[in-house]
């Protein structure tokens, strides 16, 4: 456990440019944080355990976010489960060695839904994590952020290195990644919808389910998990509700005053059937729920967005 509170600690975050990192920087200089290093890809391959190290050695960081990753929504998992896996695994590998020679005194770790099995019981509950192969579609992705997970556990194990990792949900909100080739399900709607002149395509039939976590909540989730818990029990992020990717369609076009005809393309992948996670260790553990309504949110990402253009 550190010491002293987290926010007088000196902070790196990887990924801080990113979606979910973005975030969690407006979120810990709100709560008081004053050294934080933000790595950028340019100046520090992260895929480089050499390149990592340096960093460490220069920036000292005595609490490390690791968020940096290779992602995108199915079509960008498809087209590069290489890239995915061998980006990921290099980054979480580098920087978890990277903090252990340096003597880090914590590292909180963003995992991923992806990991879970593709069939996992609903709501997907952290024991459940090795129950099964994760879908197929994103699998390389999600096996890369769980190897990350074992190799937290042995560390501590091993090294005592105080390594926890958190699993988010499907996030969203402002700021996010609205490129249709390699988005999430709602940006990539929102943009369809607010830029569509008649009909909207969508792939799959709109059957499976999903669970979406507004990425503020997400961020205060990290902060939680940084101040108030130091076991290597994995933790679930969520909202704790399911909404069928039909449903959502329908409420995306409703919040964008889309008018036309909503069509499914039934040749392209539906993704894993259900997503839905159990969140109560979250609660019992370090006091963490999401707060933020998912109808709040998405008007809250749209108006983002609608600002943008």
């Amino acid at each position: 456990m550190l010491d002293c509170p987290p926010m007088d600690r000196r902070i790196l975050v990887t990924g801080g440019a990113g979606f979910l990192g973005g975030h969690l920087v407006e979120t810990l200089r709100a709560r008081g944080a004053k050294s934080i290093a933000l790595p950028r890809s340019k100046q520090v391959d992260l895929r480089d355990p050499a390149a990592t190290l340096r960093l460490f050695q220069q920036e000292k960081p005595e609490l490390v976010f690791h968020l940096a990753a290779s992602v995108g929504g199915i079509g960008a998992n498809r087209a590069h489960p290489g890239v995915f896996f061998r980006d990921n695994m290099a980054m979480g590998l580098g920087v978890l060695e990277a903090a252990r020679m340096t003597g880090v005194a914590k590292v909180v770790i963003a995992g991923t839904i992806c990991a879970y099995p593709k069939f996992a019981p609903v709501p997907f509950r952290e024991d459940d994590l090795w129950n099964g192969y994760p879908e197929e579609t994103n699998a390389p992705y999600g096996v890369a952020k769980k190897a990350l997970l074992v190799m937290a556990q042995a560390y501590r194990q091993e090294f005592g290195c105080n390594f926890v990792m958190l699993f988010p949900v499907n996030l969203y909100g402002p700021c996010d990644n609205f490129d249709l080739e390699t988005s999430h399900v709602i940006p990539a709607m929102i943009r369809k919808f607010a830029e569509a002149k008649g009909s909207v395509t969508l792939w799959g039939d709109g059957s499976p389910t999903r669970e979406f976590l507004h990425v503020r909540d997400a961020a205060e989730a990290l902060v939680a998990a940084a101040e108030r818990y130091d076991s290597g029990d994995p933790v679930n992020v969520g909202a704790g509700f399911e909404i069928s990717i039909a449903d959502l369609a329908k409420k995306i076009a409703t919040l964008t005053d889309f008018r036309g005809e909503i069509v499914w393309d039934k040749s392209k992948p539906n993704g894993q059937p259900r997503r839905m996670l159990d969140t109560t260790r979250a609660q019992e553990r370090f006091g963490w729920q999401a707060r933020i309504g998912f109808d709040e949110g998405l008007r809250e990402t749209i108006d983002w967005y609608r600002g943008q253009k």
